[in-house]
């Protein structure tokens, strides 16, 4: 009997650069000439939360610079290997949130859907570095499940399609999931969060403009922008196609040590955010994630930070500072 192979589709061109994206701290630094200037933590650890970066990323990066803002975000330092006090591997409790497959429900009103646990870059502050996707993906063969338990609750308005990076996901799939959920009448708005528009900004494609275009929800995009320096040219087009078929653009930051804990950097951020039709939400402190301890900032310094923020910038370029607190309502609103 004669067997057909299965027809392999080319890959477009933002899943080829998500193909080829680095993963070898070593081959990392030799690109920005820092060969032996930066630790990298144990391979076998790093195994576990590979260094995951796509070039167009790098390519942003200030070449020379140990101690650039970018490279500091996905380079695995040495100081990941620190076990330190209440740092822990659910920091904000997604794993009691799960309510049915693939479905976190912490707030009233809202639904986040764990699409799936890819992402175009490992993020080393990433508060779901240790989460256990393989158990939480809707997608794999439970998606039935999750529509009849959004049908059943009457309560939930808006949908967050979430990861991992939902933008990860091929058009195709996307688009059927999104048609799925448009047939739930008391669904309405549709949340993506995602970091792609940033780091791999030729994924804000034709056929995902397209697709957003034609659904009844009310869209809204939060991306995750922590420095100015992320946010260049090509990113600045991406973002304008996706406000040019009225997708709402939010951002929202992790307050990072050496990043992002200056007002300088801040502002910096808040005025280019704008400039690029995206409003300034959020400033998270840092979830306290096992491996993360060395990009704490306190909140005494987040506060404080915030307040001279106000003092040099219009109301609407200060984001509010908040954190995530398991059990809590909603994000507790810290200044």
């Amino acid at each position: 009997m004669i067997t057909q192979s299965p027809i392999l589709l080319p890959k477009e061109g933002w899943q080829k650069a998500l193909t080829n994206a680095i993963n070898d701290p070593k081959e990392l630094l030799a690109q920005l000439g820092l060969s032996g200037y930066l630790e990298a933590i144990d391979g076998d650890i790093i195994k576990k939360f590979p260094l995951r970066v796509p070039q167009s990323y790098i390519n942003k990066m200030r070449h020379g610079d140990p101690f650039d803002p970018l490279l500091r975000q996905v380079f695995p330092l040495i100081d990941e290997g620190f076990d330190v006090e209440n740092f822990v591997k659910d920091p904000v409790g997604d794993q009691l949130a799960i309510t049915s497959p693939g479905i976190l429900q912490k707030y009233h009103g809202r639904a986040l859907l764990l699409t799936t646990g890819a992402c175009a870059i490992h993020c080393r502050y990433c508060f779901r570095r240790h989460f256990p996707y393989q158990d939480s993906n809707p997608l794999a063969s439970q998606w039935q499940d999750t529509l009849n338990a959004l049908r059943s609750d009457l309560s939930v308005s808006e949908v967050i399609l979430s990861g991992g990076d939902p933008l990860s996901l091929s058009d195709k799939k996307l688009a059927n999931m999104v048609k799925e959920l448009e047939k739930i009448p008391h669904l309405k708005r549709l949340r993506i969060h995602t970091r792609l528009p940033l780091v791999l900004p030729e994924r804000i494609n034709t056929k995902l403009l397209s697709w957003l275009s034609e659904t009844r929800f009310q869209v809204v995009m939060v991306i995750h922008a922590n420095h100015a320096n992320e946010l260049a040219d090509d990113v600045a087009h991406a973002l304008s196609s996706l406000s040019g078929i009225n997708v709402q653009l939010l951002n929202q930051s992790v307050l990072l040590k050496g990043i992002n804990d200056s007002v300088k950097e801040l502002a910096n951020l808040s005025e280019r955010l704008f400039e690029l039709g995206v409003m300034p939400y959020y400033l998270h402190l840092l979830d306290p994630v096992a491996g993360a301890s060395h990009f704490d900032v306190s909140q005494t310094h987040g506060i404080k930070l915030v307040e001279q923020l106000r003092k040099q910038l219009s109301g609407y370029l200060v984001p509010r500072l908040v954190r995530e607190q398991q059990g809590e309502p909603s994000k507790t609103i810290i200044g």
